[in-house]
């Protein structure tokens, strides 16, 4: 891997721990702030330099939100330059372990992913000589904690990274401003930072986000979000006419609600970019009555005519029409995911960059839009749940059929072209 000059916050990164540091009496390091400035990078490989520099036959902690996440953010970036540093690097998966050896000593890293607070007990019981955590700001503050206690060995160390998130989040208030009392140097990133990075890259990564997720990511700042969820879709030139092609595929998804709303989005893929070309949206409160599971699934059977399905995606909660769908037979139904903040930004994104578009006929997602809003709360993200309906069932589109496992990658569902 070709490396240009670090900057000045990426080589304090590497090498706080050095005898010739000013920061080696630091106990943990903390690098929050944008998006690709570089501080994971430099943050893994100062991590296993560290290890190797003060321990031997040692075990220490590599943790993220998910062990998926961990071979994207550490394994498939940074193990190729640690071997090309000289380090032999012994990856076995089964175990979640990197056995890794250089110059006659050997340390072993395990991998743990803090989804949750169950994840708690995955780390208990080990002694630690230190431990990295990678997006520590998506993990549970019991997992943080069991982690950290696991550092009785003389000389250990903490590593931080993240990026920002509301301003009464844990790991803002109990760490970053409390650096001082916790004996922790602290370093915030910029995009700027990172001197790999081409004027026309950053333009591009400012370009994808708007409102708290522009300034969490691009500006590195803890925020609160506030205001529409979505305020480009304000805007009427961000909806298009349904195209006049032959689209390649189909899918639909679902929102369903017998006293609040049902809302069935159909979309069509096309050269890549998926279009909401049609929608079903019924409020029972304001026809006077409620319709039943059979006569939903009628409605979603006219929706899509007899066109051939891919796959349909339906709220998990909405146990008895699931069933009813899979008792015809007639389409292939794949539970949606449901985590709101993550979908809101994947949603925020694939509209900024037009993975996917919003057909002015859909004019009940259109007047959503216009009304979703944040709740006003400093202590967590959460949308007011109102006018929701047709925002949830294009948050589940783009995080459960237009989007792998993996959270933040893009990977649509169509084949490759050459």
């Amino acid at each position: 891997m070709e490396f240009k000059k670090f900057s000045n916050k990426q080589t304090k990164a590497l090498s706080w721990w050095h005898k010739d540091s000013p920061y080696e009496n630091y106990d943990a390091l903390i690098c929050d702030g944008a998006i690709r400035s570089g501080k994971t990078l430099c943050m893994g490989i100062s991590f296993v330099a560290w290890a190797f520099y003060r321990f031997n036959k040692s075990n220490f902690a590599i943790c993220g939100k998910t062990i998926r996440s961990i071979k994207r953010n550490f394994i498939t970036p940074i193990l190729p330059v640690l071997s090309e540093l000289g380090f032999n690097c012994n990856y076995k998966i089964s175990e979640n372990l990197i056995e890794i050896s250089s110059c006659g000593r050997i340390n072993k890293f395990y991998l743990f992913g803090g989804r949750d607070e169950s994840s708690a007990s995955l780390i208990q019981g080990m002694t630690l000589s230190g431990v990295l955590f990678d997006e520590v700001a998506l993990m549970p503050k019991s997992f943080v904690e069991q982690a950290l206690a696991r550092c009785s060995v003389e000389g250990s160390k903490f590593w931080f990274n993240c990026n920002p998130e509301y301003p009464q989040h844990w790991f803002n208030q109990e760490w970053i401003l409390k650096t001082k009392e916790k004996n922790v140097f602290y370093l915030h990133f910029k995009m700027d930072d990172n001197p790999s990075l081409s004027k026309e890259i950053k333009e591009r990564y400012e370009k994808l986000y708007t409102g708290a997720f522009y300034e969490r990511f691009i500006e590195g700042r803890w925020v609160v979000a506030q205001g529409i969820v979505y305020p480009d879709m304000s805007n009427p030139k961000n909806f298009y006419s349904v195209p006049d092609v032959n689209f390649e595929r189909y899918y639909v998804s679902c929102d369903y609600g017998t006293v609040n709303p049902a809302s069935f989005g159909l979309w069509g893929e096309y050269d890549g970019v998926f279009y909401r070309i049609s929608e079903y949206y019924y409020d029972s409160r304001k026809v006077g009555f409620q319709r039943t599971d059979e006569e939903h699934y009628i409605e979603l059977c006219n929706l899509t005519k007899d066109l051939k399905i891919e796959a349909v995606t339906v709220d998990p909660s909405a146990a008895s029409f699931i069933t009813l769908i899979k008792r015809y037979g007639k389409y292939n139904v794949i539970l949606a995911k449901n985590n709101v903040v993550d979908g809101i930004r994947q949603v925020s994104t694939a509209l900024k960059n037009k993975s996917i578009r919003i057909c002015n006929n859909c004019t009940d997602s259109m007047c959503e839009f216009g009304m979703y809003r944040w709740e006003d709360s400093l202590s967590r993200d959460v949308p007011v749940k109102e006018n929701d309906h047709a925002m949830d069932d294009i948050r589940y589109f783009v995080t459960t059929l237009m989007l792998a496992e993996n959270e933040d990658d893009f990977f649509v569902l169509s084949a490759s072209r050459s």
